[in-house]
């Protein structure tokens, strides 16, 4: 049985990290801005130049190791979401813009089943991001 209502889009992926102020900056280097304050739910929306919107939630205790995270490096792997995806128009003007923003790209860049070149970083608190230039 399928439901009767239609997914029109994707609204924000909620990710949180353990320090306001870092994750701020850290997010500002990829081209996210302070969009909405949600002090009610230790929140604030961000949004890129062309509407990519994301919620940092502030009320993670930090990983320690700071990196770690426990969705990827466990052994056991856990359910969750691991990582999120974003579309990109250059490959080369975002490792360049990494390199300059003293950014660690992680892994990459790879070719991804033949229609993608993937990069992946890491936030401060070890949150896994993607990066897509489409082929």
């Amino acid at each position: 049985m399928t439901m009767s209502f239609v997914i029109k889009g994707y609204e924000h992926v909620g990710i949180r990290v353990s320090d306001r102020a870092e994750a701020l900056t850290f997010y500002a280097k990829l081209g996210f801005r302070l969009d909405v304050e949600l002090p009610e739910h230790q929140a604030v929306e961000l949004v890129s130049e062309k509407g990519v919107m994301l919620n940092l939630i502030f009320n993670a205790q930090p990983n320690s190791p700071k990196q770690f995270n426990i969705l990827q490096d466990n052994k056991v792997k856990l359910p969750g979401i691991t990582h999120v995806a974003f579309i990109i128009d250059s490959m080369a003007a975002f490792e360049r813009g990494c390199r300059d923003a003293s950014i660690t790209i992680t892994e990459g860049p790879i070719k991804i089943g033949g229609r993608r070149l993937a990069c992946f970083i890491r936030d401060p608190d070890g949150n896994v991001l993607e990066f897509n230039q489409y082929l």
